[in-house]
C-alpha cells in the first residue's frame, strides 16, 4: 500500500521471534538476542511519541521478557515514566497490559473438536494449552527451548475439558507443508488456525489473530489502522499486514510472507526491522522523513 507524503505510523507492531529476536549460538548453546540497533530504533519510536506494541504468537509469560530486553517500560530519554505497555499475545487471543502483566481482554474456545480431528490423522502428535504465569500443560514434552516456562504433562481430556485462548499441535516428524495440507483439508469450522516454520499448528478462535488483538489495543489507544506499521516473518503475521496501512516482510521470510508485504526489509541478522524503523523515525523528535521511493 503507498503511503502519503509526510506520513508515519503512530502505533508499531513488532512480532518477536526471527523480527527483533534472533538466536545467537555461542559456548555450545543459544541464547536469544535483540541488537543495538533494533533497540535504539526502537526508542526512537517512542521518542518521537509513537506507540511500540508486541505482537507474538507466545503466551503472555513468554512475552515479557522481551519487553523487559528492550527496556519498553523504562523512564524515556527525558526522565519521565512511559505508560504502561500494551502487549498482543497467544496470536490474538490475549491483550495484557505490563508491569504488571495484567490480562485485560481474552477470546477463548472449545478446542476439543479440531484437536480430535488432528489427532484422528496424527496420533502421536503433542498437543499444549497455555498454564497462565507458569508454562503449558502438554499430552507430552515438547522438544527443548520450543515451549516457555514448565511442562506440565497431562490427560487429553482434561486438556479438552475446559475453553481456552490457544492450543499448539507439534508433530516432529511431519513438515510444514504436510501441516498446512492437514488443516485446510480438515477444515477446523468455527476455528482460525496458523502453521509456522515446521510441523507447528496454532489454533485459536475463530476471528482471532494479531490483526484482532491490535484493533482492540488502537481503539483502547486512539489510533487508526491507517495510522499503523507491522512488521513480522511468519505465516501469523499475514493478517497483521492485511490490517496494517504498512505491512514490511523481514528479508528471511517465506515466500507466502514476501508476497503479502508492502516491501520488504533486511533479515532479523541485518538488524532489518532497524533497517525499516529508520524510514520514519530518524531521531526522537524529527518530522516525517520523506516517503518517495517507497510504497
Amino acid at each position: 500500500m503507498s503511503v502519503p507524503d509526510g506520513w508515519r505510523p503512530r502505533l508499531v507492531a513488532l512480532d518477536i521471534d526471527g523480527t527483533i529476536l534472533k538466536w545467537v549460538e555461542g559456548s555450545g548453546t543459544t541464547r536469544e538476542e535483540i541488537s543495538p540497533a533494533v533497540k535504539e530504533a526502537v526508542h526512537r519510536v517512542l521518542d518521537a511519541g509513537a506507540h511500540v506494541v508486541l505482537a507474538s504468537g507466545r503466551s503472555p509469560h513468554g512475552m515479557t521478557n522481551v519487553a523487559d530486553l528492550l527496556e519498553l517500560h523504562s523512564p524515556d530519554r527525558d526522565g519521565a515514566d512511559r505508560d504502561r505497555l500494551w502487549v498482543v499475545a497467544s496470536n490474538g487471543a490475549v491483550v495484557f497490559r505490563y508491569p504488571p502483566l495484567e490480562v485485560v481482554h481474552e477470546e477463548t474456545f472449545d478446542a476439543r473438536p479440531a484437536v480430535e480431528a488432528i489427532l484422528d490423522r496424527h496420533p502421536t502428535a503433542l498437543v499444549a494449552v497455555e498454564e497462565r504465569g507458569v508454562g503449558y500443560r502438554v499430552n507430552s514434552h515438547f522438544p527443548d527451548g520450543e515451549l516457555s516456562g514448565d511442562m506440565i504433562v497431562t490427560e487429553i481430556d482434561e486438556l479438552l475439558a475446559a475453553e481456552v485462548s490457544r492450543v499448539i499441535i507439534r508433530d516432529p516428524e511431519s513438515t510444514a507443508d504436510e501441516f498446512v495440507a492437514l488443516a485446510a483439508g480438515l477444515g477446523l469450522q468455527g476455528t482460525n488456525y496458523v502453521v509456522g516454520w515446521t510441523a507447528w499448528l496454532d489454533l485459536a478462535p475463530v476471528g482471532v489473530s494479531k490483526a484482532s488483538g491490535l484493533e482492540y489495543v488502537a481503539k483502547e489507544l486512539g489510533v487508526a489502522s491507517d495510522e499503523t506499521l507491522a512488521i513480522g516473518d511468519g505465516r501469523n503475521d499475514l493478517e497483521m499486514f492485511e490490517w496494517a496501512h504498512r505491512g514490511v516482510a523481514m528479508g528471511q521470510a517465506i515466500e507466502d510472507v514476501l508476497a503479502a508485504a508492502d516491501d520488504v526489509t533486511g533479515t532479523v541478522y541485518e538488524d532489518g526491522v532497524a533497517t525499516e524503523l529508520a524510514r520514519w523515525f530518524r531521531d526522537g523528535r524529527s518530522t516525517p522523513s520523506s516517503t518517495q521511493g517507497f510504497s
